[in-house]
């Protein structure tokens, strides 16, 4: 009798043998759980940055620096942030074929995902401006008014009032807007590059500049109705006054002359 009370369990043995067998299957389940959307992203970046590193490696780092610092050949990269390089690569401007008053658009040579890459590590180099979502750069829900006054008077003076570009001194230039990515446009005033000056959020907000896209897009579009007729490619009053005067003025001269040509004649017979 005493070795059958020996073996009898205690009432609250099986409570204990449960709370062990949750414990070991919670911990088996945070063993092999999968990873967090959080731990997932911050992996996804880690890897970015590696790729993104040896990319710029080989494209970039004779010129700006084997860590982004800058040489005599380029300038530091470090806090122009992943806007500038999403611009810079994304139009094909960098890596630049040779030096001179300004680096234009050409032909891109790397992939959307490679230029995603390189922006990354240059971004883990200090923080910057960011590359904008769609939202942002959406004319959905703009004002276009308010964007060609901003654009009026923030802009025009080097692009015309159009967008159609124009030249600068020493053999720089202000692009041709027409047909430009709007994400592009939106990464340009955020930072600024070559001759343009930057415009932050505390200059134009984001608002304005989506304004600003919306009224690019709105008269640079192929369904833009320009009630004007000829425009001579929007290049402004300058050209077209001069363009009425030389051949207005032109076709003036040419009637006067047939007008005393034919007057003499007659007088004669």
């Amino acid at each position: 009798m005493k070795k059958l009370s020996a073996r009898r369990r205690h009432p609250l043995a099986a409570v204990v043998v449960l709370l062990l067998a949750l414990a070991a299957t919670g911990g088996l389940y945070a063993a092999f759980a999968p990873a967090s959307k959080a731990q997932a992203d911050e992996t996804a970046q880690s890897l970015a940055i590696d790729e993104g590193k040896k990319l710029y490696a080989v494209g970039c780092a004779s010129c700006h620096g084997s860590g982004g610092q800058g040489s005599s050949d380029g300038p530091s990269l470090v806090g122009v942030g992943a806007a500038a390089v999403d611009f810079q690569v994304g139009t094909g401007r960098m890596p630049a074929q040779q030096p001179g008053a300004q680096v234009p658009k050409k032909k891109v040579i790397y992939s959307q995902a490679e230029i995603d890459q390189l922006a990354a590590f240059i971004a883990s180099l200090g923080a910057g401006p960011t590359i904008p979502t769609e939202s942002q750069v959406s004319p959905e829900g703009a004002d276009i008014a308010k964007g060609g006054e901003l654009f009026r008077t923030n802009c025009a003076q080097c692009h015309n009032f159009t967008g159609k570009g124009g030249a600068l001194t020493h053999g720089k230039f202000a692009p041709s807007l027409e047909g430009v990515d709007p994400k592009h446009i939106y990464e340009a005033m955020q930072t600024g590059p070559q001759n343009m000056p930057s415009f932050p959020d505390t200059t134009l907000t984001e608002k304005n500049k989506k304004d600003i896209i919306a009224y690019l897009d709105a008269v640079n579009s192929d369904e833009t109705v320009d009630p004007g007729g000829l425009s001579l490619g929007g290049l402004g009053p300058v050209s077209e006054g001069l363009f009425g005067w030389v051949f207005g003025l032109g076709s003036l001269v040419a009637v006067a002359i047939w007008v005393a040509a034919r007057t003499a004649k007659a007088k004669k017979s």
